[in-house]
């Protein structure tokens, strides 16, 4: 009878030290992952401030952001917006030019100011409220 409380202390002080090598393992993880996280968050904010240098770095391909979006997307991680890698590395006075050089948009034509004539080719009287619906669209 004397090897089984022996037995039972070796048990019990083999799994003391599983559960210590476990969670020094856990907390050596967790600072690993801090640490990156820290980084990655730098190079966002040097990314957005446009602080990036083009000669060491080289755009993510398509491929590689497009499996990391939907990955944060999966786990519901925040996806932040940052322009094209290309932009972000291209030189200040490239994008000044790319800019410069950028085909203006037109605006859009106003729309549904003015109402249409109705068959008898009248209109409804021009009214300052702007909040009046009534049916002189529709009657006329």
């Amino acid at each position: 009878m004397t090897g089984i409380p022996e037995a039972l202390a070796r048990f019990r002080s083999d799994l003391d030290a599983a559960v210590t090598r476990g969670q020094r393992a856990a907390d050596a993880a967790g600072a690993k992952n801090a640490a990156q996280r820290d980084r990655n968050r730098q190079l966002a904010e040097q990314a957005k401030a446009r602080q990036v240098r083009p000669d060491g770095h080289a755009p993510t391909s398509p491929d590689v952001q497009r499996v990391a979006t939907g990955f944060r997307h999966h786990r519901g991680l925040p996806v932040p917006e940052l322009p094209p890698g290309g932009e972000l590395l291209a030189p200040e006075k490239s994008r000044e030019q790319t800019d410069a050089n950028a085909n203006a948009v037109p605006p859009r034509p106003a729309t549904g100011s003015r109402a249409v004539a109705g068959p008898s080719g009248q209109l409804p009287p021009e009214r300052g409220d702007d909040e009046d619906f009534s049916q002189a669209r529709i009657l006329y």
